[in-house]
């Protein structure tokens, strides 16, 4: 069935894919050849992000749960406590430390994305404020001209919000009116983030912050 996620490790030679089928598997890169691969029930998977600098991955479902794999033997090192609704996306900070994970919803219902502690196998805090379904979730590259460790969600609400990782505050939301649903979001560490649309192609934005603290989020271009 469709594959939903797929990561590469940091010496890009393993591939980690997984599927709605409910398998997971590593493949070599070299030769194309499937590795390992297990077979979880009801595990249709959502998402896959790589852990920086170890053999597992972080791994979100429609059964609602993040869980990670030691790639090693490809089998389940924790599962998390499970969320009131599907686990859309995953990202992993640089450090390895924590997850962040974004959820389906609607009417402000769920639509929260979630910080877990990688090394406690423990929810953290929650970052409300969507309307509807959170689609893309990624912890913000340290910049230069930005001093607040940040998270960025994008949701079908059509909007683009930043938070501050520590306090959970949203500091600023961008409305992409007429762009549908918000399905994927990436960084770059000059402050650009790509945001993919159903009906408006991808947005070019751009993060800053001001001599006061102030974050603002602005639209440069669309492709």
């Amino acid at each position: 069935m469709v594959v939903m996620g797929l990561a590469l490790n940091q010496e890009n030679t393993v591939l980690c894919t997984g599927s709605r089928d409910n398998y997971i598997k590593l493949w070599d890169i070299e030769t194309g050849t499937c590795t390992l691969q297990n077979n979880l029930s009801r595990n249709l998977v959502t998402h896959i992000k790589w852990i920086p600098n170890q053999d597992s991955v972080a791994q979100t479902s429609e059964d609602k749960c993040l869980r990670t794999w030691d790639t090693r033997i490809l089998q389940e090192s924790h599962v998390f406590a499970k969320k009131q609704y599907i686990q859309t996306c995953c990202d992993v900070s640089d450090d390895g430390n924590y997850c962040v994970t974004s959820s389906n919803g609607f009417g402000g219902q769920g639509c929260e994305a979630t910080l877990w502690d990688l090394r406690q196998n423990k929810g953290i805090c929650e970052y409300k404020g969507h309307s509807q379904t959170t689609a893309s979730c990624i912890f913000l590259p340290s910049m230069p001209s930005v001093s607040k460790t940040l998270i960025a969600t994008s949701s079908h609400d059509c909007s683009v919000k930043i938070w501050d990782q520590n306090t959970t505050e949203c500091l600023c939301t961008l409305a992409l009116d007429g762009a549908g649903p918000l399905t994927s979001l990436t960084a770059y560490g000059d402050g650009s983030i790509c945001c993919a649309s159903f009906n408006t192609g991808v947005h070019l934005l751009s993060v800053n912050e001001d001599a006061n603290g102030i974050i603002t989020l602005i639209k440069k271009a669309q492709y």
